[in-house]
């Protein structure tokens, strides 16, 4: 009876496994009859690679848990640190408040010139003095950034200054008064003085100082509203102010102080101006007035919602520049200040709104061409909002609504730093502050009640939203991706957006890539398949040895030898990225034309040499022909080209678009003709057609340049332009630079695992492939590098995170502007080379430096995620090879 298949099957699977078993059979026989020391040896190395292995793991965890440890701490929440609540012995209403930066004493004025200073911890009374206003009555008050400067107005139309500040000394703890009283664990008191423990173990001495200036008629009516600013030199200081009366006349006054600097005499200059009317409508009436520091611009508030703004910068003849509705009709404005640095106005209104608005120019019709433009809108308060204070040193404000809710929010994150309310009498008129230093806020009441609110937020700048998101910062039309971690003064609010160094960083590995990853990819396969071992013997070590040169090496020859000599011979280069490729391919049509046994006879170093010389001359002509290129492409100046000033974008176009078109000619080519071509090619010698193909590809190139410029043609008519996106201003260090030093440090990574990669494909199967009739460019091409993809594959994965982790040749040669522009002509700043420029000069701790590190840790897992794909792809290479 003959056999079944299944009977068939199973005598084959018990052939393979008693096959197996008599491998296992001989192998522990083997193991048996090896030398001890072999077995010791073999036992060692596997566990010293096991636990080089693991902690190789274990060292990459920890530096990603360091990383996380530094990072966090600035994404956290503020930490409040208590509060305190007492009353003050004022006896009369409280209109000004002002502490110092310690939150050692506090000062507040009272509505008939009393002067009370107080310990803040504990409400111990540590002076009191009297402010003489001589019968009048003070119907405003306003005072500078720091606070400890005054203007009074008053109902009888005049106005006065007051100093309401603090002096500190040092004191050698051998001087401390034997008579001076503690008043609290940390605090001693003296009279006026307050001494005060520092780390050195001398002590801060605080002391109080008031001061009232004469009175200045303004007006003959009350003074409704007042603005104080004090500016210029210590030699020459200016004093401003800005007052509404109560018949609804602006005026400003600007004082310049001359300072004798041998006999300290002053001599003092006032201008007063009146500032065109507000034009009020019946009913409405001023809540307040702001004037810039510079005495250059004022903004006054109504009930009606609207806020009116006045241009001084030709003083003598002011102007009335805009009225910006900044609320609902009906809805007053009733808080109103600058963030620090007077580039933001802060605006409170009667519905508990609170937002910002710049000062752009919008091209609006105003008539200074400014225009007051809404850009942050804050979480609202509960109720009408009835007091603004501005930090002195960050973008923070506090603001108090009429139901005695305190909050803190800083501007530039849009964030709510803390939540507080009043624990007393909420219905009284509140005067507040932000302490200096931005670590807590003072509240007092009409009636002496005193509360104020330690707390903790290193980091109040930074959120998510700030790192990975549009911010619109102060001086910007609109939200931009923007970083500047420092500015050249404090007022500048800090711009920590990572995401134009994370385009950086992918933008010059891109540029990189273009030019290495073809170069080496084609060397490869050039040195794997075609060339003799002898000069393959020559040509991977001279590669190998090129990784070895120190990128600051070639950083410092691509600032210093190369940006300037692209920059001169910009078309040259242009050129040359054509011209050499057609140079390579003329030689190689060059030689297939050559006789049979001219090529076996000079195959190898001769035609190695041939390639070498074509590259030479074509670079030569590249070089020679630059000029003459530059005059008819680009209109005889490159740069000015670029600019847009000159010339269309049809010529670049062009050139970008010409690979793309010869693609699409060859690929309409091989589908329409393609068999009968290669039919005629195999009836002819070689040589011949050798001729007949090089005549193909020059028709080829010919029609692909006509289309490529047709397309370029068709894409100007319809108004499109490269310049300004693809291709902009021209800059010396430019990632066209950064890209080709770049690629030259890549190209010996990817050339040597790609070509090892290639030679490990089995010989069978490119033998088999050659029996078939293909040829060596044909078995290259459609069974070597296929089954060589996972390596080739992670080669250029391995080049791709090389690139990525470049530092120094992108700090010498990108010219380190952190801008998102694809143009391949301007600079960069990527990741790596952020941190290698500025963590030297970080403080540790600070926002700059976690900043920094958060870099580091986004460079960490950008290229994490990259070699996670790139190994989920390379296995699905791999397992494609195995079937073959």
């Amino acid at each position: 009876m003959a056999d079944t298949p299944h009977s068939d099957d199973h005598s084959t699977e018990l052939r393979s496994q008693q096959s197996s078993e008599a491998i296992a059979a001989r192998l522990r026989q083997r193991s048996m009859e090896t030398r001890a020391s072999v077995r010791l040896g073999e036992t060692v190395a596997r566990w010293v690679i096991t636990v080089g292995g693991l902690m190789v793991i274990v060292a990459v965890l920890g530096i990603m848990v360091f990383l996380f440890r530094v990072v966090l701490p600035m994404l956290g929440q503020g930490e409040f640190l208590g509060s305190v609540r007492y009353q003050l012995d004022t006896e009369q209403a409280v209109i000004w408040v002002n502490g110092d930066e310690f939150q050692t004493l506090g000062t507040v004025v009272g509505a008939e010139g009393r002067v009370l200073t107080f310990h803040i911890p504990t409400g111990t009374e540590i002076a009191r003095d009297q402010f003489d206003f001589e019968g009048a009555e003070v119907t405003s008050v306003a005072g500078t950034l720091g606070r400890d400067r005054i203007a009074f107005g008053f109902d009888d139309g005049t106005v006065r200054f007051a100093d309401v500040g603090f002096a500190s000394t040092s004191t050698a703890r051998r001087n401390l008064p034997a008579e001076a009283q503690f008043i609290d664990e940390r605090d001693r008191v003296l009279g006026n003085r307050v001494f005060t423990e520092v780390g050195t173990g001398d002590f801060r001495t605080l002391v109080a100082e008031t001061a009232l200036g004469a009175a200045e008629q303004v007006s003959e009516v009350p003074i409704i509203a007042i603005d104080y600013r004090v500016g210029g030199t210590r030699d020459r200081p200016t004093r401003s102010f800005a007052t509404v009366d109560a018949d609804a006349v602006v005026r400003v006054s600007r004082s310049r102080v001359q300072v004798n600097m041998m006999t300290g005499a002053e001599t003092v200059t006032t201008n007063t101006v009146e500032l065109p009317d507000l034009g009020l409508p019946d009913g409405v009436s001023v809540t307040g007035i702001l004037l810039s520091g510079g005495a250059d611009r004022v903004f006054v508030a109504t009930d009606d919602g609207v806020v009116i703004r006045y241009d001084l910068r030709n003083f003598d003849s002011p102007v009335l520049a805009e009225r910006r509705r900044v609320g609902e009709e009906g809805v007053a404005v009733t808080a109103m200040t600058f963030l620090s640095g007077e580039q933001a106005l802060v605006v409170g209104s009667e519905d508990g709104s609170i937002d910002v608005y710049f000062r752009l120019q919008t091209g609006a019709d105003t008539a200074d061409g400014w225009e007051m433009v809404r850009a942050r809108t804050h979480a609202p308060m509960p109720a009408a909002v009835v007091d603004l204070s501005e930090a002195q040193r960050h973008k923070e404000f506090s603001a108090t609504d009429a139901e005695g809710n305190v909050w803190v929010y800083h501007s530039t994150s849009d964030q709510v730093l803390f939540r507080f309310a009043r624990s007393g009498d909420v219905t009284t008129q509140s005067s507040g502050m932000i302490f200096p230093r931005s670590n807590g806020v003072m509240l007092v009441s009409e009636g002496g009640e005193f509360e104020a609110w330690q707390y903790r937020n290193a980091h109040p700048e930074v959120t998510l939203g700030v790192l990975f998101g549009r911010v619109w910062y102060e001086g910007y039309d609109r939200p931009e991706f923007i970083w500047q971690s420092t500015a050249a003064v404090d007022t500048v609010e800090p711009k920590y957006s990572l995401v134009p160094l994370i385009f950086g960083t992918m933008k010059a590995a891109f540029y990189a890539m273009i030019f290495a990853a073809p170069i080496a990819l084609m060397a490869a396969v050039y040195t794997s398949e075609f060339v003799a071992g002898r000069v393959r013997s020559t040509v991977k070590p001279m590669m190998e040895m090129m990784e070895a040169l120190p990128t600051v090496v070639l950083g410092f020859i691509a600032a210093l030898v190369l940006a300037p000599f692209v920059e001169e011979w910009i078309a040259a280069v242009l050129l040359g990225f054509i011209a050499v490729p057609l140079g390579l391919m003329l030689g190689a049509f060059a030689w297939q034309t050559l006789p049979p046994a001219v090529v076996l006879r000079y195959d190898g170093l001769p035609k190695f040499a041939l390639m070498a010389v074509a590259i030479m001359v074509t670079a030569w002509l590249a070089y020679r022909a630059g000029p003459w290129f530059e005059d008819v492409l680009f209109y005889g100046d490159f740069r000015q080209w670029t600019t847009g000033r000159i010339g269309t974008g049809t010529p670049f176009m062009f050139m970008i678009l010409l690979p793309l078109s010869y693609m699409t000619v060859a690929w309409g080519f091989r589908r329409s003709m393609g068999e009968m071509w290669r039919g005629r090619m195999r009836s002819m010698a070689r040589h011949e057609a050798g001729r007949l193909d090089a005549l193909r590809w020059l028709v080829l190139l010919m029609a692909a340049m006509m289309l490529s410029y047709a397309v370029a043609s068709i894409l100007t008519a319809v108004g499109y332009d490269p310049r300004g996106n693809l291709v902009d201003s021209y800059q010396q260090r430019n990632a066209l630079v950064v890209g080709f030093v770049m690629a030259f440090a890549v190209i010996p990574n990817i050339y040597t695992l790609t070509e090892d990669a290639l030679n490990s494909v089995p010989g069978h199967l490119r033998a088999g492939s050659l029996a078939t009739g293909a040829t060596p460019w044909q078995t290259a091409m459609w069974v070597v590098l296929p089954t060589a993809a996972s390596g080739v594959f992670s080669a250029m994965m391995m080049g791709f995170g090389r690139a990525v982790g470049e530092t120094m040749i992108v700090v010498m040669a990108a010219g380190n502007t952190p801008i998102m522009e694809l143009n391949i002509f301007s600079g960069l700043r990527t990741l790596s080379a952020n941190i290698a420029i500025e963590l030297p000069e970080a403080v540790r701790d600070s926002t700059n430096f976690r900043v920094l590190f958060l870099a580091a840790l986004t460079l960490f897992l950008m290229t994490f995620f990259i070699n996670t794909i790139a190994e989920l792809i390379r296995q699905r290479f791999r397992k494609r090879a195995f079937q073959l």
